[in-house]
């Protein structure tokens, strides 16, 4: 066991001031925050999710289920990100791909310590995905599929380590490929709901892959530039050039992106389509309309493309800046596309006596504790990466 340790971790350790007073401060915070987090999750359990979420028959899926497509959304972008390079050979690359493998792990395991809280019977959960295996149910499918991701996942970055890079390979494209696959099983859960038009259609899928694709991106940029502040180091020339040519890619994925909101909202204004008309209204002038123009428009698409285009992603701290906005650009997105797609009643527009327009939901502080816990333990995770880890330092950095 030694001796495979000795292969795997570095001799010398990460984070020159790792000991240091802000290094240990930081810890402590997240790791409280972390069990802060888990406790609001287990007391959500015992005293019942009626009486400590904010989710309703009505809107049955909360800021938990957000979480968790944000988290699972950015860990498969980071296997992509991470495949452009260590498979697909594009040396740029390479510099970013152990740290992008390592968290592509950490962001996926936080997405399954929310979603386990969500699940009010969660430890049913592995029992019930072998012994009543659905093949014709999407999230069966999803499930099944990101299990399989996470371990190839964990073997490929083991194998980066070894640095037995043919391996790490192959390892790297099944992760790949079941991390798409399942990522399309996730968009399919949204987009084969016939009863939510804001959600139904074919291009679900096809959004979500190419959404990961850009959150990978930002990600790996804003957690690539915090690892090297954190650990004083200047950054080489290599990995510059590397952080330009994944900027680059996102700019791209972002781009795409903009199309596909762009064709959304006029599909959803034009002719006024039953049940999709106000949900579109709901984000372009109803009550989250600055949740769409401030946080999906401008921070998640706007801002960061227009700075990436202007420094053409060569100055760090400007990317650095892109990819902070991002983070909580794309947060929201998660948010509103989980929430607005649920607020039309299914009876919407039969006339009803005294059923409302649009229903309405707000977390509870249960439901915020356990997604700040959520992104403290990813943060937690990254932090022991860095050290255990020497910073990923990778071939050509």
């Amino acid at each position: 066991m030694n001796n495979l340790l000795a292969g795997i971790l570095p001799q010398s350790g990460g984070l020159e001031a790792s000991g240091s007073g802000k290094y240990t401060l930081a810890m402590g915070v997240l790791a409280l925050l972390s069990v802060l987090g888990v406790a609001a999750g287990v007391h959500s359990l015992i005293a019942g999710h009626e009486h400590t979420f904010g989710v309703s028959r009505g809107v049955p899926w909360g800021i938990l289920i957000a979480a968790y497509v944000f988290f699972v959304v950015t860990s498969t972008g980071l296997c992509i990100v991470s495949s452009v390079g260590h498979v697909f050979g594009f040396e740029n690359f390479n510099p970013i791909a152990k740290r992008a493998v390592f968290l592509s792990i950490a962001t996926i395991v936080a997405g399954f310590l929310v979603i386990a809280f969500e699940i009010e019977n969660s430890w049913r959960m592995p029992v019930g995905n072998v012994i009543g295996a659905n093949l014709t149910s999407n999230i069966w499918w999803m499930g099944t599929l990101y299990g399989a991701y996470l371990f190839f996942m964990m073997i490929e970055f083991v194998m980066l380590q070894k640095e037995q890079h043919k391996a790490a390979t192959g390892f790297g494209l099944a992760g790949l490929l079941t991390g798409v696959a399942a990522h399309s099983n996730l968009g399919a859960v949204f987009g084969l709901l016939n009863g939510r038009e804001f959600w139904h259609g074919p291009y679900m899928p096809i959004y979500f892959i190419t959404s990961a694709a850009m959150s990978g991106c930002v990600a790996i940029i804003f957690f690539t530039i915090i690892a090297y502040k954190a650990n004083g180091w200047k950054m080489s020339e290599g990995m510059k050039k590397s952080m330009e040519s994944v900027a680059k890619m996102g700019a791209l994925m972002m781009a795409i992106i903009i199309f596909f909101t762009c064709w959304k909202m006029i599909s959803g204004v034009t002719g006024n389509p039953p049940g999709k008309y106000e949900t579109i209204m709901t984000l372009l002038t109803g009550s989250y309309a600055l949740n769409f123009w401030v946080g999906e428009v401008l921070l998640g698409m706007v801002i960061p493309f227009a700075i990436i285009l202007v420094v053409r992603g060569r100055n760090i701290n400007a990317l650095f800046v892109a990819a902070l906005a991002g983070m909580v650009g794309i947060f929201v997105m998660r948010y509103d596309l989980v929430i607005v797609g649920q607020l039309v009643p299914s009876y919407h527009g039969m006339g009803l006596v005294d059923y409302p327009e649009l229903l309405s939901y707000a977390p509870t502080l249960h439901e915020y504790l356990v997604v700040l816990g959520g992104v403290a333990f990813c943060g937690l995770f990254f932090l022991m990466g860095e050290k255990l880890f020497r910073g990923h330092v990778a071939e050509h950095s």
